[in-house]
């Protein structure tokens, strides 16, 4: 087990403006790790359990939470650039009708040239469907495209690290195989070349920065859809279309990626689900670890709603996104690429397992391990049990927690007071609980 509590660096994509944060709470009732608190009138993400999920992006209603950003300028370090679009890309642009105009756009913008990422994902729909015939892997078996999902199974859920699919997401895949074409094309070096991921969500940053099951990644940088999309819109509408080379290289399979269900269907299996959103996700994991779905081959999870069109990071909502990829799809083939043989090529798999995180442990000597947790029980039975959120916490339990590691006081709930002197209906506080001031 990783244990990464002491860790000087760990890094985030997701970030946080102090001066917009209003310490309304609403994060931290939505966070799925309890990852985040609030405490002196301001919300601080605890950087050991977030898994850059980017629903505290989502739903903060001061735009208080944000994905960090990368200057476009950083494409100018490179002698060749190459652009990596994610599928949900296409579903952005309102009337568009082949996929090759935000293709040539991309290059018009100051790309080399472009590796679409759903012609990798159709890589990884034909390995998985290769690794659904090896009997002896745990069934279900879990898709590892989504890394938010991967990260929260690490975090919450380590008893199902082994259902994990231990290929690598289509954007790796993407980026080494046109980095290797790059190479092999223009005679370069690996470090002339920059690969830079097109995105719709935070978790996707994050893995390329602080990869986890891989020693580097293969993308050098990374750009939001919602700060490339008004610059590339403008470029494509420039576009002349007679003009406009070939570049499209996938089919259905491939751009379904971009909504929830669109992976398990290139599975091409018939006992399967397909979840969307962190809450429905969380829920699922918890049937299958009370081994309440072991009826079914592939589970498809993706933390976003809707799939990646729900990604924090998008412009278009992603009902209406999904519409426009449906449509799409009706002018594409099956699929336009397949695996050299029936084997799984070691390039598509993990560089290294994946190890569950210790972030519950309480103190590294067991004897006192145990005297905590027998404290956090005295404290959760003298809590209200309402989880309002009052206190900064997302829950009488996480305040429990908070105080034994030294990080609240039971002060902090509002159901407790120091003093009574006025004798009203308040509860005192006992004395190991108070603030050390007050002891």
């Amino acid at each position: 087990m990783v244990d990464i509590t002491n860790q000087n660096e760990f890094f985030h994509s997701v970030r946080l403006d102090e001066e917009l944060c209003k310490g309304c709470t609403n994060c931290i009732k939505h966070c799925p790790t309890g990852a985040i608190r609030v405490r002196r009138g301001k919300a601080y993400i605890i950087k050991e359990r977030c898994i850059d999920c980017g629903e505290c992006i989502r739903i903060c209603p001061h735009h208080a939470k944000y994905a960090e950003k990368y200057p476009f300028e950083e494409i100018l370090q490179y002698k060749y650039k190459i652009a990596l679009p994610a599928p949900t890309l296409y579903g952005q642009f309102n009337n568009l009708e082949d996929t090759d105009i935000v293709l040539n756009g991309l290059k018009q913008m100051g790309f080399d040239d472009v590796c679409e990422v759903s012609q990798a994902a159709e890589f990884i729909s034909e390995a998985t469907r290769l690794a659904l015939k090896d009997e002896r892997r745990p069934r279900p078996v879990i898709s590892s495209a989504c890394p938010a999902v991967v990260r929260l199974i690490r975090v919450r859920f380590p008893n199902l690290i082994d259902h994990v699919l231990n290929l690598n997401a289509p954007m790796e895949e993407a980026a080494r195989i046109a980095r290797e074409k790059a190479m092999r094309e223009t005679g370069l070096g690996n470090d002339d070349i920059g690969v830079f991921f097109i995105t719709p969500c935070t978790a996707k940053i994050t893995a390329i920065k602080s990869p986890i099951c891989n020693i580097k990644s293969y993308v050098n940088g990374v750009f939001s859809i919602k700060d490339i999309y008004p610059v590339l819109l403008g470029c494509m509408e420039k576009l002349n279309t007679e003009e406009n080379e070939n570049l499209k290289n996938s089919g259905i399979i491939g751009v379904s990626w971009a909504s929830s269900g669109g992976e398990a269907a290139g599975v091409f299996a018939d006992r399967y689900l397909a979840a969307d959103g962190i809450e429905n996700v969380i829920k699922v994991l918890e049937e299958l670890e009370d081994e309440k779905l072991n009826d079914l081959d592939f589970i498809e999870l993706n933390a976003c709603p809707g799939g990646c069109v729900g990604g924090p990071l998008t412009v278009e909502n992603p009902y209406v996104a999904k519409a426009r990829i449906n449509h799409l799809r009706k002018y594409m083939p099956i699929s336009c690429n397949h695996l050299p043989s029936n084997e799984i090529p070691k390039s598509l798999c993990w560089q290294k397992p994946l190890e569950p995180v210790s972030i519950m442990k309480l103190a590294d000597n067991v004897r006192e391990a145990m005297i905590k947790m027998s404290r956090m029980n005295e404290i959760i039975e003298m809590l209200p049990g309402l989880d309002c959120g009052t206190c900064g916490a997302p829950s009488c339990k996480d305040l429990a927690e908070d105080i034994v590691r030294g990080k609240a006081s039971i002060e902090d709930c509002v159901f407790f007071t120091s003093e009574n002197t006025d004798g009203s209906n308040t509860i005192p506080i006992p004395a190991p609980f108070r603030k050390s001031e007050d002891k």
